[in-house]
């Protein structure tokens, strides 16, 4: 058995204001869990993606979520949940004034191929991402595929 606390969790980075991996404090195998708080603007994911062989649940447990699918937003309120079965797309977003607090639960817990868009100012629309961790490894930044560009820095 292990046992843990947010506290305890590590932090991860994202675009987020608060994410911690429970997963990682607990040793999970199969099983990725993070812990989510989005201040009003803010999403869970550093672009619009999906996880080709992973299944994702989002529980949320306050505020409201609005999650962008390829069936148009859907919005997810506090006591509800989401699932996306592996390689549907998805970015959850608060949309609201109020804080949304979150549980993230995927399957496999390794999803490393993750495919990513977001908007590329220098292409004008959303292309293909790829993710670095900055030298000081104190920020996660993203790249547009098809001309290099840096579309986003993550703290």
């Amino acid at each position: 058995m292990e046992r843990t606390s947010l506290d305890d969790a590590p932090a991860r980075l994202g675009p987020a204001a608060v994410k911690r991996s429970l997963s990682s404090a607990l040793d999970t195998t199969e099983l990725a869990m993070n812990y989510y708080e989005l201040a009003p603007g803010e999403t869970f994911g550093l672009g619009y993606h999906r996880h080709p062989e992973q299944e994702e649940v989002f529980y949320v447990q306050s505020g409201t979520a609005t999650f962008e699918t390829e069936d148009g937003d859907v919005t997810v309120e506090a006591g509800e949940a989401v699932r996306f079965a592996p390689g549907e797309w998805q970015l959850g977003r608060n949309d609201g004034d109020e804080r949304v607090v979150a549980l993230a639960l995927g399957a496999p817990r390794e999803a490393n191929d993750t495919e990513m868009v977001r908007e590329c100012p220098d292409c004008g629309e959303r292309t293909r991402q790829r993710v670095a961790l900055t030298d000081d490894r104190d920020a996660l930044l993203t790249y547009c595929t098809a001309c290099d560009a840096e579309t986003g820095r993550f703290t």
